[in-house]
């Protein structure tokens, strides 16, 4: 993955100085070249966007409209599916399990009116849940099935721990449950393989590591296209499939050539945050970046600037941390970090910003900035073109 060129952070670092701070700028040409590229990756299958990924409405919907290798959203909550749904987003696939009875009749209640939000489910009580509640609000409710997409090496588990549903039997059992019941359907399926699509091939430092973590990701995409395929056949042996949906940024060169996948699905590399550094084939550029103002001049070498702790989920680590790229040759105090309201950056000698000047950073991993920003300036060329509201400036927070 490449950076943005000194020239283009200037240029932005500019425009961040006449924000307030903290801010997060989105470089909508840096956008379109990524939408473009994952496009590409992914042809000739349609691409779902993975909303938690973005977390802002304008985002979305530009994608949706200028890119047509984009169709539908995968959200990651039913109140979330509901909010876009309210506001005209068709073909929303919830793709974690909705256990809150409520929640289930918010999605009900607008399938009912013609909405199109499918449920994921990876158990019977899952589908039991949603055939009582969709009986009560008197529709037919659509759900996908969710597949365990971890390979399973002898004595270790190649992926994350998400659906119990590993193989035939255990996709039928609850495909059986869905069958028996008037008020849900299946409508597709899920196979997620974040054992692929999220961990680097090249990581600085760690090559030697990164040589088994490559060969272990060739053996599991196998073992996973082969098991997926046996339980689409499966499933779809029984009951019609309108979708069944696979991968992500970083897997969707060979996620395509599964021939039991009809869409995939992206959201971070539309931003390419700097987990997303190291993927080989995949030539993406910061798209989203986060300016802090220099409240302080510690010494010749290092400045203070406001806030900035800004932390991705995941195992803790200092790759989850935000990366200062301008001024450039910055770096966070390994004993202190990114502070939640200071984060020191030192630099070389004669290197230093000064005070009232900004620091861009890259965030950790994409969408979770959106958390701690109530809008992005959108930047285009050399000049601010729009201002999008997150979902936090929607007033809308979903976990």
């Amino acid at each position: 993955m490449s950076g943005a060129d000194s020239s283009r952070l200037r240029a932005l670092a500019a425009l961040a100085r006449g924000e307030a701070q903290p801010a997060a700028l989105l470089d909508l040409d840096a956008l379109r070249r990524n939408a473009t590229k994952l496009a590409l990756a992914g042809a000739p299958l349609p691409i779902r966007v993975a909303s938690k990924s973005i977390r802002a409405r304008g985002v979305l919907r530009r994608v949706l409209s200028e890119f047509p290798a984009f169709r539908g959203i995968l959200a990651f909550s039913a109140r979330e599916a509901v909010f876009l749904a309210d506001d005209g987003f068709d073909d929303v696939v919830v793709a974690y399990p909705t256990v809150l009875e409520a929640e289930v009749a918010e999605v009900a209640t607008r399938v009912r009116r013609g909405a199109r939000i499918t449920l994921a489910v990876d158990s019977i009580d899952h589908v039991a849940r949603c055939a009582r509640v969709a009986r009560d609000v008197g529709v037919r409710l659509p759900l996908c099935l969710d597949l365990d997409a971890a390979t399973h090496f002898p004595g270790l588990r190649f992926g994350v721990k998400r659906s119990p549903l590993h193989g035939v039997d255990d996709a039928l059992a609850v495909v059986a449950a869905i069958e028996a019941s008037d008020t849900v359907y299946l409508d597709g399926m899920l196979a997620y393989e974040a054992q692929i699509a999220g961990i680097r091939d090249h990581v600085p430092g760690q090559e030697a590591k990164m040589v088994a973590m490559r060969a272990m990701k060739r053996v599991s995409m196998r073992e996973v296209a082969a098991r997926r395929k046996r339980v689409v056949d499966a499933v779809r042996a029984r009951v019609p499939l309108r979708f069944v949906n696979g991968g992500g940024t970083g897997s969707l060169a060979v996620s395509k050539q599964d021939g039991s996948i009809d869409e995939l699905a992206a959201g971070s590399g539309l931003f390419a945050p700097g987990l997303f550094d190291g993927y080989a084939g995949l030539p993406l550029e910061p798209a989203l970046l986060f300016s802090l103002s220099v409240s302080r001049v510690h010494d010749a070498t290092t400045v203070v600037c406001s806030g900035g702790g800004y932390v991705a989920s995941g195992p803790g680590g200092p790759d989850r941390l935000p990366t200062p790229v301008y001024p450039e040759g910055g770096a966070l105090l390994g004993h202190e970090g990114a502070g939640e309201v200071q984060t020191p950056v030192e630099y070389p000698v004669g290197a230093r910003p000064g005070l009232g000047d900004v620091v861009l950073f890259r965030h950790a991993k994409s969408g979770e900035l959106a958390e701690r920003m109530t809008e992005y300036v959108v930047v285009e060329g050399e000049r601010v073109v729009e201002r999008m509201p997150t979902y936090r400036g929607d007033g809308a927070c979903f976990f």
